[in-house]
């Protein structure tokens, strides 16, 4: 339960947040937080990340269909795996839902999380982005400690094996 209530969490403050820039900020407003490095920044992507195949709403609504009922699946059929497979799962979910709400309802995924290194501007994103990729490195955390599974010995180099 406690799986499909970080998910739920996720989309309601990933959600929330799209709601309160859209709301009181215009579109292109930028809002410093920490000079030259953390800005909120009102933006919208019809595409995926990096504003990759722009207008393509239908392919987008459809890929993440299938992504989110086999997101159901693994979550609901998890029970027995690592939890941090599960946690995995559930952010991931979360993530996927809220962006699939703002294409859903209006053709765009509302982005505003703006971060600047030195001269390289990162690409404009949001919570449901930030949920997707911590979920992602919770899968593939709990791929790598997966209990049951046999470490692999090292392998010895020829110069050291016995004869």
């Amino acid at each position: 339960m406690r799986y499909w209530l970080t998910a739920l969490t996720i989309i309601v403050i990933d959600q929330w947040t799209k709601w309160l820039v859209a709301s009181k900020m215009a579109l292109g407003d930028s809002i410093t937080v920490i000079d030259g490095f953390f800005h909120l920044t009102s933006h919208r992507n019809r595409g995926a990340a990096f504003g990759i195949l722009q207008n393509q709403k239908w392919f987008f609504i459809t890929v993440t269909s299938i992504v989110i009922c086999a997101l159901i699946y693994f979550l609901w059929a998890s029970r027995k795996e690592h939890p941090l497979m599960k946690w995995g799962y559930a952010s991931v979910l979360g993530g996927a839902l809220g962006n699939y709400i703002d294409r859903v309802r209006m053709g765009e995924v509302v982005d505003f999380l703006h971060f600047q290194f030195g001269s390289y501007d990162f690409a404009i994103f949001n919570v449901a982005d930030s949920a997707v990729c911590v979920g992602v490195a919770i899968l593939f955390l709990g791929i790598l400690l997966e209990p049951g599974k046999p470490v692999p010995e090292k392998l010895e180099s020829n110069h050291t094996k016995e004869a």
